[in-house]
């Protein structure tokens, strides 16, 4: 039994690295249909009306496709803490993943929040998952700070699992969808809660157990 809690965080990672490494591809594919910039394709299809009426939602959409890839990539590098080789990788990526959510990606997010499909309930979930995803993120700037590593390892993991939940929403769609199928908007108002609730209850209870 001792051999196996040891081994859960090394079994996570692989489990999480596999998926990822899917999944990761399936969004790169996402965001290159918005190359070059493109108003009339996928997503920004059903939100003509921000589109021709608020000029700068195409700034806010483009800032957080185009950054949030590279999210991504850095968060899932800096979770790993492993250097492959390369002097500093760990620290540099950190820095860069950071960067990209404080500044860039979680305000963003939290502007298209705001305008979001499916009314009270998925604005609500999304603006609130922004501000977590933001607030997550500079709590392990500062503990990183601090030289308070384990504990900036698990605000790190946090921050992550609300990242990931741009692939576990859409992971949550295409079940519901194959399942049920409800009617559209139903179906937004669902998954802006399912895409992150159940990514933090599983990382808090990972933390809760030390097995991050």
């Amino acid at each position: 039994m001792f051999l196996i809690k040891k081994n859960i965080p090394k079994i996570f990672k692989i489990l999480l690295t596999i998926g990822f490494g899917y999944f990761f591809w399936l969004m790169l594919k996402i965001t290159w249909e918005y190359v070059p910039l493109k108003t009339d394709v996928s997503f920004l299809m059903i939100k003509q009306t921000e589109v021709t009426s608020r000029p700068e939602y195409l700034y806010f959409f483009y800032t957080h496709v185009y950054t949030s890839i590279f999210v991504m990539l850095t968060g899932f590098l800096a979770i790993l803490r492993k250097d492959f080789g390369i002097k500093d990788l760990h620290q540099n990526v950190g820095k860069v993943y950071i960067f990209l959510i404080l500044f860039l990606a979680a305000p963003s997010g939290i502007y298209m929040g705001i305008f979001a499909n499916g009314g009270i309930y998925s604005k609500n979930s999304f603006v609130i998952l922004g501000c977590l995803w933001w607030f997550s993120t500079l709590e392990a700037y500062q503990l990183a700070r601090q030289k308070k590593f384990k504990q900036d390892q698990q605000w790190m993991w946090r921050s992550f699992a609300l990242t990931f939940s741009a692939i576990t929403l859409r992971m949550w769609k295409v079940i519901i969808v194959y399942l049920f199928h409800p009617n559209p908007m139903d179906v937004y108002q669902i998954i802006a809660w399912l895409g992150w609730i159940p990514n933090i209850l599983l990382i808090e209870y990972l933390i809760a157990k030390k097995l991050l």
